[in-house]
């Protein structure tokens, strides 16, 4: 074991690199205290489950959970559904992006397009969601269409903002300096638009992969055979709390594997912004 004489005599380099080992460890002592008051609220709710203060049958308390979870994992039940529901929010994401991407740069880059597309997603981005289930239904009937295009309807309008507000939100200093520095607007729009709007497009990913996930448990509502809606709906019937709670869990935890898949993204696209380098 080193002492604090040993390390002293160490050359520089080897000095700096076994501070940057001891200096690692404390971030992440940090990260753990933010799962502290979630552990104790779980230690508490099932201490009150077994108090007998909560009715096991109007919410299920943690082991039990935990115990349908297991069961329905080595059934095969829940990755089952599980499969299903990423695969509808995969394709509804995918349209999403691309119609959110294509409609945000014709409105950004060009008051024409602003004109043409901006009101128009204003008015139905205001529309309640809910009141377009039935329309959707009468449309693409209570199939798979339905529960993509709900997915995909609500996550576009925040890629949609987000972009548009992003590209307009361009310092016009730097569209000067571009100018001045020869660019064309084919150049402006590569070097400095795109780069400059990026990272709001990316917190509208972030807001559409959310709403996404929202959107799905709308859309697995309506006649669903497969997908953890349709098992959350299924437990319904039946009372069994602890498999909704299981429902509402593997929802949550998408939802936020899927914003810090995005942070990640964050990090490597924008590596660039010193703000996100000094974190790093």
């Amino acid at each position: 074991m080193s002492t604090s004489a040993d390390i002293a005599v160490q050359p520089a380099h080897v000095q700096a690199a076994t501070s940057r080992r001891h200096a690692v460890r404390l971030p992440r002592i940090g990260h753990l205290r933010r799962f502290l008051v979630p552990v104790l609220l779980v230690v508490v709710w099932q201490a009150a489950a077994q108090a007998g203060l909560i009715s096991t049958r109007l919410l299920a308390p943690p082991l039990d959970i935990a115990a349908a979870a297991w069961t329905l994992t080595v059934s095969g039940e829940l990755p089952y559904h599980l499969l299903v529901s990423l695969q509808r929010v995969a394709v509804g994401l995918a349209i999403a992006i691309v119609a959110g991407v294509t409609l945000g740069l014709t409105a950004g880059l060009s008051k024409l397009g602003e004109d043409a597309v901006d009101a128009t997603m204003q008015m139905l981005r205001a529309l309640p969601f809910l009141a377009l289930v039935p329309l959707f239904i009468l449309w693409f009937g209570i199939g798979e269409v339905t529960k993509i295009a709900l997915v995909a309807l609500g996550a576009t309008f925040p890629i949609y903002l987000t972009l548009f507000g992003g590209i307009r939100g361009v310092d016009p200093k730097l569209l000067e300096a571009g100018r001045i520095l020869g660019l064309d607007r084919a150049g402006q729009i590569r070097h400095i638009i795109l780069p400059g709007a990026l990272p709001q497009a990316l917190v509208g990913l972030r807001y559409g992969l959310g709403t996404a996930w929202l959107s799905l448990v709308v859309g697995e509502q309506i006649n669903a055979t497969a997908g953890i809606g349709f098992l959350v709906m299924d437990a319904r019937e039946f009372l069994r709390t602890d498999i909704i709670l299981v429902g509402l869990l593997v929802y949550a935890l998408l939802g936020l594997g899927a914003d810090q898949l995005v942070r990640i993204l964050e990090r490597r696209a924008l590596a660039w912004r010193p703000s996100l380098v000094r974190e790093s």
